[in-house]
Protein backbone atom coordinates (compact mmCIF):
# COMPACT_ATOMS: atom_id res chain seq x y z
CA UNK A 1 0.00 0.00 0.00
CA UNK A 2 1.53 3.31 -1.08
CA UNK A 3 1.72 6.49 0.98
CA UNK A 4 -0.77 8.08 -1.43
CA UNK A 5 -3.28 5.32 -0.73
CA UNK A 6 -2.78 5.66 3.03
CA UNK A 7 -3.36 9.41 2.96
CA UNK A 8 -6.36 8.90 0.71
CA UNK A 9 -7.81 6.41 3.16
CA UNK A 10 -7.29 8.82 6.07
CA UNK A 11 -8.90 11.65 4.11
CA UNK A 12 -12.01 9.55 3.42
CA UNK A 13 -12.18 8.56 7.10
CA UNK A 14 -12.16 12.23 8.07
CA UNK A 15 -14.93 12.97 5.53
CA UNK A 16 -17.16 10.08 6.61
CA UNK A 17 -15.94 8.21 9.73
CA UNK A 18 -19.20 6.32 10.03
CA UNK A 19 -18.74 4.85 6.56
CA UNK A 20 -14.98 4.27 6.40
CA UNK A 21 -14.58 3.55 10.16
CA UNK A 22 -10.79 3.01 10.03
CA UNK A 23 -7.84 5.36 9.72
CA UNK A 24 -5.51 2.98 7.85
CA UNK A 25 -6.13 0.35 5.17
CA UNK A 26 -5.71 -3.36 5.88
CA UNK A 27 -2.25 -4.92 5.66
CA UNK A 28 -1.07 -7.44 3.06
CA UNK A 29 -1.02 -10.10 5.78
CA UNK A 30 -4.67 -9.54 6.66
CA UNK A 31 -5.60 -9.37 2.97
CA UNK A 32 -3.92 -12.74 2.41
CA UNK A 33 -5.83 -14.29 5.32
CA UNK A 34 -9.25 -12.93 4.38
CA UNK A 35 -8.93 -14.02 0.72
CA UNK A 36 -7.85 -17.63 1.40
CA UNK A 37 -11.29 -18.97 0.35
CA UNK A 38 -10.85 -17.57 -3.18
CA UNK A 39 -10.12 -20.66 -5.34
CA UNK A 40 -6.79 -21.00 -7.11
CA UNK A 41 -8.45 -22.81 -10.02
CA UNK A 42 -11.73 -22.89 -11.91
CA UNK A 43 -13.85 -19.85 -12.74
CA UNK A 44 -15.51 -18.77 -9.47
CA UNK A 45 -17.76 -15.77 -8.93
CA UNK A 46 -16.11 -13.65 -6.23
CA UNK A 47 -18.02 -10.72 -4.73
CA UNK A 48 -16.10 -8.14 -2.71
CA UNK A 49 -17.92 -5.77 -0.36
CA UNK A 50 -16.29 -2.47 0.56
CA UNK A 51 -12.98 -2.70 -1.34
CA UNK A 52 -11.83 0.70 -0.05
CA UNK A 53 -8.38 1.44 -1.45
CA UNK A 54 -7.97 -2.09 -2.80
CA UNK A 55 -5.97 -4.10 -0.24
CA UNK A 56 -8.29 -7.10 -0.50
CA UNK A 57 -8.94 -6.42 -4.20
CA UNK A 58 -5.26 -6.85 -5.02
CA UNK A 59 -5.07 -10.10 -3.04
CA UNK A 60 -8.16 -11.47 -4.81
CA UNK A 61 -6.72 -10.58 -8.20
CA UNK A 62 -3.48 -12.38 -7.36
CA UNK A 63 -5.55 -15.50 -6.69
CA UNK A 64 -7.58 -14.97 -9.89
CA UNK A 65 -4.98 -14.23 -12.57
CA UNK A 66 -7.28 -13.85 -15.57
CA UNK A 67 -9.87 -16.36 -14.29
CA UNK A 68 -13.37 -16.22 -12.92
CA UNK A 69 -15.46 -13.14 -12.21
CA UNK A 70 -14.58 -10.49 -9.64
CA UNK A 71 -17.36 -8.08 -8.70
CA UNK A 72 -17.05 -5.32 -6.11
CA UNK A 73 -19.55 -3.02 -4.39
CA UNK A 74 -18.28 0.21 -2.86
CA UNK A 75 -20.47 2.95 -1.37
CA UNK A 76 -17.72 5.59 -1.46
CA UNK A 77 -17.55 7.07 -4.97
CA UNK A 78 -13.89 8.09 -4.68
CA UNK A 79 -12.82 4.62 -3.56
CA UNK A 80 -14.96 3.02 -6.28
CA UNK A 81 -13.42 5.17 -9.01
CA UNK A 82 -9.89 4.46 -7.77
CA UNK A 83 -10.56 0.71 -7.62
CA UNK A 84 -12.06 0.64 -11.12
CA UNK A 85 -9.05 2.54 -12.49
CA UNK A 86 -6.46 0.41 -10.71
CA UNK A 87 -8.08 -2.98 -11.40
CA UNK A 88 -9.45 -3.17 -14.92
CA UNK A 89 -10.55 -6.79 -14.46
CA UNK A 90 -12.88 -5.93 -11.56
CA UNK A 91 -16.48 -4.91 -12.20
CA UNK A 92 -17.06 -2.14 -9.64
CA UNK A 93 -20.53 -0.95 -8.66
CA UNK A 94 -21.13 2.19 -6.62
CA UNK A 95 -23.85 1.31 -4.15
CA UNK A 96 -24.95 -0.26 -0.90
CA UNK A 97 -23.72 -3.77 -0.11
CA UNK A 98 -27.22 -4.79 0.98
CA UNK A 99 -28.20 -4.65 -2.71
CA UNK A 100 -25.73 -7.35 -3.62
CA UNK A 101 -28.35 -9.67 -5.11
CA UNK A 102 -29.23 -7.01 -7.68
CA UNK A 103 -25.55 -6.64 -8.55
CA UNK A 104 -25.15 -10.40 -8.95
CA UNK A 105 -28.26 -10.87 -11.09
CA UNK A 106 -27.46 -7.73 -13.08
CA UNK A 107 -24.20 -9.38 -14.08
CA UNK A 108 -25.84 -12.69 -14.92
CA UNK A 109 -25.08 -14.62 -11.72
CA UNK A 110 -27.48 -16.26 -9.29
CA UNK A 111 -25.05 -16.55 -6.40
CA UNK A 112 -21.42 -15.88 -5.50
CA UNK A 113 -19.01 -18.71 -4.74
CA UNK A 114 -17.03 -16.48 -2.38
CA UNK A 115 -17.99 -13.21 -0.69
CA UNK A 116 -15.13 -11.20 0.84
CA UNK A 117 -16.03 -8.31 3.12
CA UNK A 118 -14.06 -5.24 4.12
CA UNK A 119 -17.11 -3.64 5.72
CA UNK A 120 -16.76 -1.82 9.10
CA UNK A 121 -19.12 -4.02 11.14
CA UNK A 122 -18.44 -2.29 14.45
CA UNK A 123 -19.75 0.98 13.00
CA UNK A 124 -23.13 -0.53 12.10
CA UNK A 125 -26.29 -0.60 14.22
CA UNK A 126 -27.71 -4.08 14.95
CA UNK A 127 -30.46 -3.66 12.33
CA UNK A 128 -27.90 -2.68 9.70
CA UNK A 129 -25.75 -5.71 10.54
CA UNK A 130 -28.77 -7.98 10.21
CA UNK A 131 -29.80 -6.50 6.86
CA UNK A 132 -26.30 -6.92 5.45
CA UNK A 133 -25.80 -10.45 6.76
CA UNK A 134 -29.21 -11.52 5.46
CA UNK A 135 -28.27 -10.19 2.03
CA UNK A 136 -24.88 -11.93 2.17
CA UNK A 137 -26.37 -15.27 3.24
CA UNK A 138 -28.98 -14.92 0.50
CA UNK A 139 -26.39 -14.19 -2.16
CA UNK A 140 -23.89 -16.92 -1.26
CA UNK A 141 -23.89 -20.32 -2.96
CA UNK A 142 -24.87 -23.15 -0.58
CA UNK A 143 -21.30 -24.52 -0.74
CA UNK A 144 -19.69 -21.07 -0.81
CA UNK A 145 -17.61 -19.21 1.78
CA UNK A 146 -18.08 -15.76 3.29
CA UNK A 147 -15.04 -14.15 4.91
CA UNK A 148 -14.80 -10.99 6.95
CA UNK A 149 -12.54 -9.58 9.66
CA UNK A 150 -12.70 -7.93 13.07
CA UNK A 151 -10.15 -6.31 15.34
CA UNK A 152 -8.71 -8.47 18.10
CA UNK A 153 -8.58 -5.63 20.64
CA UNK A 154 -12.37 -5.30 20.58
CA UNK A 155 -13.17 -9.01 20.28
CA UNK A 156 -14.92 -9.23 23.67
CA UNK A 157 -16.71 -5.89 23.52
CA UNK A 158 -20.52 -5.87 23.04
CA UNK A 159 -20.53 -4.85 19.32
CA UNK A 160 -18.02 -7.59 18.44
CA UNK A 161 -19.86 -10.23 20.45
CA UNK A 162 -23.09 -9.14 18.79
CA UNK A 163 -21.49 -9.62 15.36
CA UNK A 164 -20.41 -13.14 16.29
CA UNK A 165 -23.97 -13.97 17.37
CA UNK A 166 -25.34 -12.49 14.14
CA UNK A 167 -22.91 -14.57 12.08
CA UNK A 168 -24.04 -17.79 13.76
CA UNK A 169 -27.65 -16.73 13.19
CA UNK A 170 -27.02 -16.60 9.46
CA UNK A 171 -24.45 -19.39 8.94
CA UNK A 172 -24.26 -22.94 10.23
CA UNK A 173 -20.46 -22.88 10.44
CA UNK A 174 -18.43 -19.90 11.69
CA UNK A 175 -14.67 -20.30 12.22
CA UNK A 176 -12.18 -17.70 13.41
CA UNK A 177 -8.52 -17.70 12.44
CA UNK A 178 -5.63 -16.85 14.74
CA UNK A 179 -4.76 -13.20 15.23
CA UNK A 180 -3.03 -11.49 12.31
CA UNK A 181 -0.48 -9.43 14.24
CA UNK A 182 0.95 -7.83 11.09
CA UNK A 183 -1.96 -5.42 10.86
CA UNK A 184 -2.72 -2.13 12.57
CA UNK A 185 -4.58 -2.85 14.75
CA UNK A 186 -4.17 -6.65 14.94
CA UNK A 187 -7.17 -8.48 13.50
CA UNK A 188 -8.62 -11.91 12.87
CA UNK A 189 -10.81 -13.39 10.15
CA UNK A 190 -14.18 -15.12 10.29
CA UNK A 191 -14.85 -17.86 7.72
CA UNK A 192 -18.57 -18.61 7.38
CA UNK A 193 -20.17 -21.48 5.48
CA UNK A 194 -23.57 -23.04 4.86
CA UNK A 195 -25.92 -20.03 4.81
CA UNK A 196 -29.18 -20.61 6.66
CA UNK A 197 -31.34 -18.43 4.39
CA UNK A 198 -32.53 -21.21 2.07
CA UNK A 199 -32.88 -25.02 1.99
CA UNK A 200 -29.87 -27.21 1.31
CA UNK A 201 -29.59 -28.68 -2.16
CA UNK A 202 -30.53 -25.57 -4.13
CA UNK A 203 -29.36 -25.86 -7.71
CA UNK A 204 -27.06 -23.06 -8.83
CA UNK A 205 -25.14 -22.73 -12.08
CA UNK A 206 -21.57 -22.17 -10.95
CA UNK A 207 -18.14 -23.77 -10.85
CA UNK A 208 -17.51 -25.73 -7.68
CA UNK A 209 -14.08 -25.42 -6.16
CA UNK A 210 -12.47 -27.59 -3.56
CA UNK A 211 -10.00 -24.77 -2.96
CA UNK A 212 -12.70 -23.00 -0.97
CA UNK A 213 -12.10 -25.59 1.75
CA UNK A 214 -8.62 -24.12 2.26
CA UNK A 215 -9.90 -21.68 4.86
CA UNK A 216 -9.31 -24.36 7.50
CA UNK A 217 -5.55 -24.19 6.86
CA UNK A 218 -5.19 -20.59 8.09
CA UNK A 219 -5.07 -21.79 11.68
CA UNK A 220 -8.85 -21.80 11.92
CA UNK A 221 -10.21 -22.79 15.29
Amino acid sequence: MTTVHRFGFLAEFLRAPGVVAAVTPSSAALAAAVTVPVPLDGAPVVLELGPGTGAFTAAIQRRLPGRGHHLAIEINERFAAATATRFAAVHVTVGDASNLREVLTGNGFGYADVIVSGLPWAAFAPERQDDLLAAIAGGLASDGVFSTFAYSSTRWMPPARRLRRRLTDHFEEVLACRTVWANMPPAFVYYCRRPRSRPRGDVVTRVKSTAAQAHATVGAR
